[in-house]
């Protein structure tokens, strides 16, 4: 998958971080022009059901469901097949599992989409929460590593497991970039423009700043679907975004 190609709007996804569908429609319905793809996690899932997958279907976007699996691998790998009979073929699961949990699953992502003539899976690996910093890490799971070099190292173990790329903080890119090359696909959740808060997030970016780090996909939530006006709101970081891809574009290289 190209991602660099693409325009600014099909590189955005929008977190529906609500319960109910009709909060969910509202927004896929006012944003959709705005928006290439509409992340649903286990909030909504858990509210609504599969119906909701439908719904972003039939109004002609893509979703990211985020549900960062991680079980066993034959139950990883099941639970992913059915989510791809679904329709959903962009999808998340934890690299922490294992390269066997991760293998395993890929595999039968893969064969299970080519029997429905469904395209191929875009499965990434998630690293460490954005909500963990290095206190989290060190303190409570007794990972003595640097948080930088473990997500590295964790982003290399999916590459090489068969992921076709990863979650982590735009922070996170130039070593995973070492690691894993350029094809390799990067999410960067957390996205905070410079007008709204942070929330909950500890390691916060602004679009501008993914961009010009080498994110492909960039996740934002709150800051839109919070907004007075979310149409507008959207419009500010897809110009924050276009601007970002057009100075990329002009840079010299060396």
């Amino acid at each position: 998958m190209n991602t660099k190609n693409k325009c600014a709007r099909d590189r955005l996804i929008l977190a529906l971080d609500v319960n109910t569908m009709e909060e969910a429609r509202e927004l896929v319905t006012e944003l959709k022009d705005y928006v290439g793809v509409f992340k649903v996690g286990l909030q909504l899932f858990t509210s609504v059901g599969p119906d909701i997958i439908k719904m972003i279907r039939d109004e002609g976007r893509e979703i990211f469901f985020d549900g960062k699996f991680h079980d066993i691998p034959n139950t990883v790998a099941k639970a992913s097949a059915n989510l791809i009979k679904h329709g959903v073929t962009f999808f998340n699961i934890h690299t922490i599992g294992g390269s066997k949990m991760i293998s395993t699953t890929v595999k039968l992502a893969k064969e299970t989409a080519k029997s429905l003539g469904l395209p191929k899976p875009t499965i990434l690996g998630v690293t460490i929460l954005t909500s963990f910093g290095q206190r989290t890490l060190t303190e409570e799971l007794l990972i003595s590593q640097n948080i930088d070099d473990y997500v590295g190292k964790l982003a290399k173990l999916g590459r090489d497991s068969g992921l076709d790329g990863i979650i982590a903080s735009a922070t996170d890119i130039p070593k995973i970039r070492k690691e894993c090359g350029e094809d390799f696909i990067i999410l960067c959740p957390a996205i905070r423009p410079t007008w709204s808060v942070v929330n909950d997030q500890i390691r916060v970016v602004t679009p501008s700043d993914a961009i010009k780090s080498g994110v492909d996909y960039l996740v934002v939530g709150r800051p839109i679907t919070s907004a007075t006006d979310r149409v507008s709101a959207a419009k500010l970081v897809l110009d924050e975004v276009e601007e970002a891809i057009a100075e990329m574009a002009c840079a010299p290289t060396e």
